[in-house]
């Protein structure tokens, strides 16, 4: 696929030696094009998110192919391509520096891989992701939930990659703020030309932010489909449908349509 900015060949992550070792990802495939909003969805454990931090350079235990953006990835990642694929985690107060400024978190990543005008770069990346200057100064227990996740934006945005991988990036949000983060997330997509691969147990989440979306059970893809697909209930995996019923909650005529099949 010559327009892919992420391609995924054969992908096995384990953990664990010897007769211990768990296969946490068995063998997936997937490509995403530039631009495209790509979904993983699943339980708990199947697998998602030790692909993203694969993906992130972050996990370095893993065999097959990850390409990203033309370029074959080693398992140790030179900084320079760790730049291609930023991350954003669930927890917006578990991963930001808790003795940290805002901004010594943007400026860090800034000075550890040689940018120039940090001072430039920290405010444009504060007014992209929507916070005021008085925020700049501000430790994370001082902000919002939102706000924190804000941040953490901000910070994967701030090395300006092509490549940005949430993970959950709303689950630990009050719903009131869910749609705000989401539409932020959007827009960003939209304005800086960004590709993104989400993460979340939620299709809901998926449905609004994905065109295309991969279903994950117990290490393995299960189906592709279109987010269209995933709208209409035209899913074929039984697993696939299963967790679409799930995630309408109780809703009587949902089971029924999955009984009927």
């Amino acid at each position: 696929m010559s327009d892919a900015i992420i391609e995924v060949e054969n992908l096995t992550i384990g953990f664990g030696e010897g007769k211990n070792r768990i296969a946490a990802v068995k063998g997936v495939d997937f490509t995403v094009t530039e631009g495209e909003n790509f979904g993983l969805v699943g339980e708990s454990g199947c697998g998602k998110s030790t692909i993203l931090r694969a993906l992130a350079g972050l996990n370095e235990d893993w065999s097959g192919r990850i390409r990203l953006c033309g370029r074959d990835m080693d398992k140790k990642r030179p900084r320079a391509l760790r730049r291609l694929a930023q991350m954003v985690f669930q927890d917006p107060f578990g991963s930001l520096h808790p003795k940290h400024t805002v901004d010594r978190i943007l400026s860090e990543p800034l000075e550890i891989h040689g940018m120039d005008d940090v001072e430039g770069r920290v405010r444009l990346a504060l007014d992209q992701v929507q916070l005021e200057p008085v925020h700049r100064f501000r430790y994370p227990h001082q902000m919002s939930g939102g706000q924190r996740q804000r941040v953490a934006i901000a910070r994967a945005l701030i090395l300006q990659p092509k490549v940005i991988l949430l993970d959950e990036p709303t689950s630990a949000l009050d719903v009131s703020i869910q749609a705000e983060v989401l539409n932020l997330l959007q827009d960003l997509g939209q304005q800086m030309g960004l590709t993104y691969v989400l993460v979340s147990h939620d299709l809901g989440v998926v449905a609004h932010m994905c065109r295309r979306l991969a279903i994950m059970r117990q290490g393995e893809i299960v189906e592709t489909a279109m987010a269209e697909e995933l709208e209409r209930g035209k899913l074929v995996h039984p697993y696939s449908r299963q967790l679409l019923v799930a995630s309408r909650g109780y809703d009587r005529n949902a089971i029924d349509a999955f009984l009927d099949h």
